[in-house]
C-alpha cells in the first residue's frame, strides 16, 4: 500500500505563486510517474502535470509556461511551482502516484486564487 499526502495549498492573490508537495510512503517499490490533477466545484477532475522516472514532464495546455513539476526520487516527493496564479487556477490539488499498475490518490489540498 502507497500512502500519499498533499501540502502547500492556500490562499494566493492573482499573480501570486504558490509550491505544493507530494510525498509518497508505505510499500514503494518502484513509482513510475508522479502527478497532480486539480477539481473545481462543479467540474470534472482534470490533469494538470505529471512526471516519469525519464523524468518526462506533460502539462495541461492551461498551465504550461506557469506551473513546473519536478521530483526528488529519493524522498519519493513531487512538487508543483505554480507561478502567475489565476482565479481559474482555484482547485483542490490531488496528487497521484502509479506503482506496479495501480494508481494511488492523495487527499488533496485546497488552492484558492482571489484578491
Amino acid at each position: 500500500q502507497v500512502h500519499i499526502v498533499e501540502s502547500g495549498g492556500g490562499l494566493v492573490q492573482p499573480g501570486g505563486s504558490l509550491r505544493l508537495s507530494c510525498s509518497a510512503s508505505g510499500i514503494i517499490i518502484n513509482i513510475a510517474a508522479m502527478g497532480w490533477y486539480r477539481q473545481a466545484p462543479g467540474k470534472q477532475r482534470e490533469f494538470v502535470a505529471s512526471i516519469t522516472n525519464g523524468p518526462y514532464t506533460h502539462y495541461a495546455d492551461s498551465v504550461k509556461g506557469r506551473f513546473t513539476i519536478s521530483r526528488d526520487n529519493a524522498k519519493n516527493t513531487v512538487y508543483l511551482q505554480m507561478n502567475s496564479l489565476r482565479p481559474e487556477d482555484t482547485a483542490v490539488y490531488y496528487c497521484d502516484a502509479q506503482q506496479r499498475g495501480q494508481t494511488y490518490w492523495g487527499q488533496g489540498t485546497q488552492v484558492t486564487v482571489s484578491a
